[in-house]
This record gives C-alpha cells, structure tokens and sequence, in this order.
C-alpha cells in the first residue's frame, strides 16, 4: 500500500524509511510495535467512533501513523510520547503530511503515568495503540485524570483486552476488570491480526471500547477505599473473601462482619462480585466495631 493510495497516511515503506531515518529501533522494553497499515489505523478511527468536534488524546503515538488517521477526522489530537527521538519527530511529520492540520495538534514530551494536564480544551476522546508493558496502569491513569473522556478505543494485548472486558465469574477477571468498569462500560471491540505491525509481535491483539459511566458507581467509599478492598480480594486469588480480606479488615473476624453487612457471602471469591458489591464492601469497613 503506497502513500499516495491512502493519502496523507504511513504505509509500511514510510514507516521504515522513517524510522531509517530517525534511526530509531523498536524496543521491547518500551514495547513499541508501530502499525503499518493505512486500514488499520482508519478501522480503529471508525471503531473509536471518532467525531469531527472530539479532541482526542493519544498515548505513545509513535512515528504517527494512528496520529494522522486521528487528525483526518478529529477537531484536535494531542499525543503523549515518552521516547525523545520520536517526541522530536512527530510534529514535522504531521506538518509534512497533513500541513492544513498542524495547529490541530499538540505534543506533550513525557511519561503518560506523569501527565496531569493537557494543552488546548478539554478531551473529549482517549485513542491509543498502548505498549504492552504498560497498558493497563496508563488506562487508568488517563481515565482518572481526564474525566472529561467520555469514550476510549485503546489496542492492547489480546489477553490484556479479555482481562479488561472480562465480566464477574469469567476465568480471567480481575483487578483490571473492576477497576476498569470502575470508571466505563467496557467491552471488546475487535481483534487485530500481527501482521500489521512493524516489527511483528508474537501475541495478537485486542481493541477495548471504554464508555464513560453517565452514572458513577453509587458509594459513600472513596475510589481509593473501594480499589483497596479489590487490590486485596485479588491479592490471593483462591481464598474465600473472608480470608483474603483479613490483613485488609484487620481480623478474618472483621472481614466477615463487613461481608455480611454488604450482603457478600464470606465465602464467595473476589472473581464473583461486580464493582458495586467491592463498592459495598468498602463501605462497611469497620462493620464489627
């Protein structure tokens, strides 16, 4: 696929002429693999549901290829990008390729866990192919501090993306599964094949749709108190609640007394419960006193 047939976007020639020039090497310890395919970023626009008023925010952009197909149809794009060499490069390759929309965009130079503002309004959309290594704490680190983000597309690991959608009782939720659905309804998007990617990873991946929850989950428990009760529930996956919640409640006793008062049986598993009965639970911390 040629530039010229997809436009302003990267093809596979670009992207390693590119990064030929930049002499920039993809590293598993950032866990860059950069999309190749004009397709596939404009799927992934589509499926993000993309409108020519968000303002969306990207993470780890990379060379730009998700950034461009972004900017063909948002009002304004703005890109999170650790790596120096590709922070420095990415505006002149927008200003290159889609010169009409190079105020449309902006660029902050640094780590995504350490961002806690953006320039420019307010975004409306969270897009982003994410590394792999960090997935899920950078998900939630932007939907924390951007609740202005009513909708995320983010493409992650196939296993990472079963784990996030996961529902109560599935094998693989977890920690992410609640504290994801925390914040959004969450579900799997589509699948996306290896082959689109330079270099090739050795897993498949995965796309999440997060929609943010019109109405946040009802507590009188603070985020912090409720991620507490899951990040112990999951602690020791195979215990009963009663159990595993016992360093959390300060006896098995108490961890019992918060259960029954939630109405959570001792002896259900932290894999059982939905976010609102973790929410429950945190609530009545204290409960045997």
């Amino acid at each position: 696929m040629s530039s010229t047939e997809h436009g302003a976007l990267l093809g596979p020639a670009d992207i390693r002429e590119l990064a030929a020039t930049l002499g920039v090497r993809p590293t598993k310890q950032r866990g860059q693999n950069f999309v190749i395919d004009a397709n596939t970023v404009r799927r992934i626009v589509r499926t993000a549901e993309v409108r020519p008023d968000d303002v969306v925010v990207e993470v780890g952009p990379g060379l730009g290829s998700l950034t461009l197909a972004l900017l063909e149809t948002a009002a304004h794009v703005t890109a999170v990008e650790i790596d120096d060499v590709l922070a420095a490069a990415l505006p002149a390759t927008i200003a290159a390729r889609l010169p009409e929309k190079k105020d449309a965009f902006a660029l902050v130079h640094s780590d995504a866990m350490l961002v806690r503002e953006l320039p420019g309004p307010a975004p409306t959309a969270l897009v982003a192919n994410l590394p792999y290594n960090v997935a899920v704490p950078v998900l939630l680190h932007m939907l924390d501090t951007f609740p202005s983000v009513e909708r995320t597309l983010v493409m992650v690991q196939a296993e990472v993306a079963d784990r996030l959608a996961a529902a109560p009782g599935s094998k693989v939720y977890g920690v992410p599964s609640v504290k994801a659905n925390w914040y959004a309804e969450v579900k799997r998007a589509g699948a996306i094949g290896r082959n689109v990617f330079w270099p090739a990873p050795n897993v498949d991946s995965g796309l999440v749709s997060l929609v943010r929850r019109t109405e946040p989950v009802q507590t009188s428990a603070s985020k912090r108190e409720v991620f507490a009760v899951v990040d112990a529930a999951f602690a020791q996956r195979r215990k009963t609640l009663r159990a595993a919640l016992a360093g959390w409640a300060g006896s098995a006793a108490a961890a019992e007394a918060a259960l029954v008062a939630a109405g959570v049986s001792p002896q259900a598993r932290g894999e059982s419960l939905t976010v609102e009965e973790f929410a429950r639970i945190a609530e009545h911390k204290g409960a045997a006193r």
